[in-house]
């Protein structure tokens, strides 16, 4: 449960939420399958709604509007890969490469070349059914999924900034935002900025080396890895701010809330009345033991969850990073499968002549759309797609220590009596 006035990440979820599932799932045939299916069941809604469902049609019907949106925005995605049905289209203008002579016939083979210019929209379908198909997209999912990943902690960095901000709390802000913030960005928010000069210089430069170089040897010469002048010096800079930022996020904290703990209750001393009870007076020095020995407690108990959060923050900047290699993983298989079904059942029944068979070709083709892409895929993407923002995004800022809203009711009271 939310703590009371914190940040609601659902603002940007609304939108974050069905792209990163679109990323994976980037077909705009089917994201059209799957919105003409809650288009239906938004205009019998009020029928529907009067219905009694079953349980996994009910869950359908509830969530139809985010499904709608994830519909949408795999349409957008799908253009951008442009795929449909696994199939490529030269919707927003020719292909920018033609053969070379008339040796090249078609685009599995050597010999093309550029001859006008770059796609405008997306990905070139010359590139499907091409040799360098699956390198190609690989290495481009691949970096973009990074680029979104750091892109969303960051996001969620910047949310514990304006939940200290609101609540007036300095000490998260000196000692959590910021070493965090550095922390991220030394490392990975640098790893972006190389994918984006990479992509805009052409460079040859091995980004796998540049980084694994960057611990274990910073001081060597990079060679034909170097992006641009100057960039050793800064990777040293970024690896000091970064071993900086662990102790700066460790060490302040619990000793400045020591400190604030004990300014707030200096000269709160009370003195016993005179001619006390002797029990009140043995119940309240009691309770004087118990609060200085609680307070000594509370101070190692902040500095052991302060350590576990450092920790966590630290592996989970690797981690996090990583696990947002879903979103070119999930997108690969889809398209793969995607492909498989369309060369290997529609393409090969066509190529028999047979209306027969042909015809088995089809609903097999329909049904495995249906079955596996339109169904198991979507849950699929869409489970992985709620584990980034609860996991990878939330954990940056969402604490969820509230308790939940019970508002006064004379009913609720006469049935605690009983």
């Amino acid at each position: 449960v939310a703590k009371y006035q914190e940040a609601n990440p659902g603002v940007y979820t609304i939108i974050t939420f069905p792209f990163l599932f679109a990323v994976m799932f980037g077909d705009w045939g089917h994201g059209i399958c799957i919105l003409l299916a809650t288009l239906y069941l938004i205009i019998r809604e009020k029928k529907f709604a009067s219905q009694k469902l079953g349980d996994i049609m009910e869950m359908m019907f509830g969530g139809r509007y985010i499904i709608m949106m994830m519909s949408i925005f795999s349409i957008y995605t799908g253009l951008i890969y442009n795929e449909f049905f696994s199939v490529p289209f030269e919707l927003f203008a020719k292909s920018a490469y033609a053969c070379r002579d008339s040796s090249c016939s078609d685009s599995t083979t050597e010999g093309l070349i550029k001859v006008r210019d770059t796609y405008p929209f997306g990905v070139d379908p010359v590139w499907h059914g091409s040799r360098s198909e699956l390198p190609f997209l690989n290495s481009l999912k691949m970096k973009m999924s990074i680029l979104l990943g750091v892109s969303q902690m960051n996001l969620g960095i910047f949310m514990s900034y304006f939940n200290a901000k609101f609540f007036r709390n300095s000490v998260n802000i000196w000692y959590q935002f910021v070493p965090q913030l550095i922390f991220l960005n030394s490392l990975f928010g640098y790893l972006s900025m190389l994918i984006i000069i990479k992509w805009c210089t052409g460079s040859k430069a091995d980004l796998y080396h540049v980084m694994i170089y960057m611990f274990l040897s910073p001081t060597d010469d990079m060679g034909e890895n170097q992006l641009f002048p100057g960039q050793k010096t800064l990777q040293q800079v970024l690896l000091l701010l970064a071993l900086v930022s662990v102790p700066w996020m460790l060490i302040p904290k619990p000793f400045f809330l020591k400190w604030e703990h004990e300014r707030r209750h200096q000269g709160h001393q009370y003195a016993m009345l005179e001619g006390a009870d002797e029990s009140v007076v043995a119940e309240l020095g009691e309770h004087n033991e118990e609060s200085n020995h609680h307070e000594e407690f509370e101070f190692s108990e902040i500095f052991v969850h302060q350590l576990i959060h450092t920790i966590e923050f630290v592996l989970g900047a690797v981690s996090n990073t990583a696990s947002y290699l879903r979103l070119w993983a999930l997108s690969l298989a889809h398209s793969e499968l995607s492909t498989v079904f369309y060369d290997k059942v529609l393409l090969l029944t066509l190529g028999y002549n047979n209306i027969f068979i042909l015809a088995i070709g089809v609903v097999v083709f329909i049904c495995a759309t249906v079955g596996v892409l339109l169904v198991m895929e979507t849950l699929s993407a869409f489970l992985h797609a709620l584990r980034l923002h609860w996991v990878e995004f939330q954990n940056k800022f969402y604490e969820g220590d509230g308790y939940k809203f019970a508002p006064f009711s004379f009913a609720l009271i006469s049935e605690d009596e009983e």
